[in-house]
């Protein structure tokens, strides 16, 4: 007898291996959808991704084989199915200029809850000045401590430079669009990074604009930049950031370069501008 219960276990054990979805097949489960931003210009097709992750445990993160639908205006104006990495590729075109708040959403589904993840659609002409913005140029200096920090602080809790998104509004209010720059740490996803991002901004009131996540090897801001060019958005020609390599990326193309805080003495590159606040930056362009 207990040969055969044993020998019954082992064969429900090796069934449940081979097709893991008769343990759950009554029970949904829950997910996350993260979106990345997209640019285009008015009647030309954007191209938008997102990612469908997981949050059972124990599981693989990445869901596939799911529809999931673009939405526009409380309209679904494409759908798309998840690919084995959970990464679905939408197709859209928007005909009026402007800056446009699109959903994703898991469609129809026997074995996922519904979800919702946003982003931007960026519909630009190219003739309209964009400036390029490194979001660790927003962040607040830490105060100086005698005691050594505990490791880094996470960039959700980091606060926003007095007057910083202020001054950007007026920047944006009637002239220039935006164009944040981010790059995610080793191991973070860039989908992840890039919602992070746009929740910072959205929690700090900054203007609305595209997040743009970008590699951390130091030529990726010189080569969106020499991208940008090609494709025609010629007014992308002044960039502000916190890091050397971002200004001499613009530097190295003959384009304006802004430092925000004022870097040490000797840390400048050369022909950069300086500000340090947010409030001299206007006078810088």
């Amino acid at each position: 007898m207990i040969i055969h219960t044993r020998s019954a276990c082992l064969s429900l054990f090796l069934l449940i291996v081979a097709s893991p979805s008769l343990l759950f097949a009554t029970e949904k489960s829950s997910a996350t959808i993260l979106v990345d931003d997209a640019l285009t210009t008015p009647g030309q097709p954007a191209t938008v991704e997102a990612k469908l992750i997981s949050k059972r445990l124990m599981l693989i993160a990445a869901l596939g084989g799911e529809l999931l639908e673009l939405v526009v205006d409380g309209k679904v104006v494409a759908t798309a199915l998840t690919g084995g990495d959970g990464r679905a590729v939408f197709t859209y075109t928007q005909k009026a200029q402007g800056l446009v708040s699109a959903q994703v959403r898991v469609g129809k589904s026997p074995r996922v809850n519904q979800a919702e993840g946003q982003a931007n659609l960026a519909v630009w002409e190219k003739r309209q000045p964009i400036l390029m913005i490194e979001l660790s140029s927003l962040f607040e200096e830490p105060p100086p401590s005698r005691v050594p920090p505990l490791g880094i602080t996470p960039q959700s809790e980091r606060k926003p430079m007095a007057e910083a998104a202020d001054e950007l509004g007026k920047l944006t209010q009637f002239y220039y669009k935006v164009i944040y720059v981010v790059t995610p740490s080793v191991g973070v996803d860039g989908f992840q990074k890039s919602a992070e991002a746009r929740s910072w901004l959205q929690r700090h009131k900054f203007p609305q604009g595209y997040i743009l996540v970008l590699p951390s090897d130091p030529t990726a801001v010189g080569a969106k930049i020499d991208e940008f060019h090609a494709d025609g958005w010629k007014t992308v020609k002044v960039g502000i950031g916190r890091s050397h390599a971002f200004a001499e990326a613009f530097l190295q193309r003959r384009l304006e370069a802004i430092l925000v805080p004022e870097p040490a003495k000797g840390e400048v590159p050369r022909k950069a501008k300086v500000a340090r606040n947010w409030k001299e930056v206007r006078k810088k362009l």
